[in-house]
């Protein structure tokens, strides 16, 4: 298709709809009509139509200033769980793992430059903020992440290592894209990754491919654990050998 020419099958209402319930957030619970014209680079009267149609239909629900969503969204989120394997068939070996380790751990998908949260199984709260099903975090300072990445073709990840525009989230944050693309090499040839404190301080992370029984790589594992009990290096020797016996289990396992 010649750039510029109209796609026919392209419904802009429906995008601009799904752009405006992706608006809402932990951080952004309520919102006016022109917080979200602003979110999403509509006109307010845009928003305020795709706004109230939301409302209309049950998706969201308007005090006369701010909108909420409801519950009714999760209908959204619950359809993608309940026709894909893959969150069932991880969550098992994940709880075994944590039990294994006394540690937490998650799977999860890459989505654009974030990754989010498929499964999880939690031994402690480890993070400053929740993380459960559906949580995002940025990829290319999360092992997780960088596990994707890796699994990509380098100009792919090249491309969303700069849609992410990369920001410290800590001291230790790596921000750079030359030596982030290194980084990745690395990860690939390893076949895992850690990350220690630049997602979070006090917070060491690593991370594996789950890989379908053709060799694919179709989602990534961690084991998180806090640094004041178990040094990042250290997690490397103690739980490795654990994390590559779960990944040889499942691979036979995810068509």
């Amino acid at each position: 298709m010649a750039a510029g020419t109209p796609d026919r099958d392209h419904m802009a209402a429906l995008e601009k709809g799904l752009a405006v319930i992706e608006c809402f957030d932990a951080a952004h619970d309520k919102l006016t009509i022109a917080d979200v014209a602003r979110a999403t680079d509509l006109s307010r009267a845009a928003a305020r139509r795709c706004l109230l149609t939301l409302a209309k239909i049950g998706y969201a629900e308007f005090d006369g200033k701010f909108f909420r969503l409801t519950p009714r969204v999760l209908r959204l989120g619950y359809a993608w769980l309940a026709s894909t394997a893959l969150p069932q068939l991880v969550q098992p070996f994940l709880e075994r793992l944590s039990e294994e380790t006394h540690e937490s751990s998650s799977a999860s998908l890459l989505d654009g430059h974030e990754i989010v949260y498929i499964a999880r199984s939690a031994q402690r709260r480890i993070m400053s903020v929740g993380l459960s099903v559906g949580s995002r975090l940025p990829a290319f300072c999360s092992s997780m992440g960088r596990v994707l990445l890796a699994a990509l073709e380098p100009e792919a990840a090249q491309a969303l290592i700069a849609a992410a525009k990369p920001r410290a989230l800590t001291p230790h944050t790596l921000t750079d894209p030359a030596r982030l693309m290194a980084l990745l090499d690395e990860v690939r040839a390893k076949g895992w990754c850690l990350v220690d404190q630049e997602l979070e301080l006090g917070l060491a992370s690593l991370a594996m491919p789950l890989k379908s029984h053709r060799g694919a790589v179709v989602g990534a594992f961690n084991l998180s654990v806090q640094v004041q009990r178990v040094p990042a290096q250290v997690m490397v020797e103690r739980f490795l050998p654990r994390m590559r016996s779960m990944q040889m289990q499942l691979q036979p396992l995810i068509k």
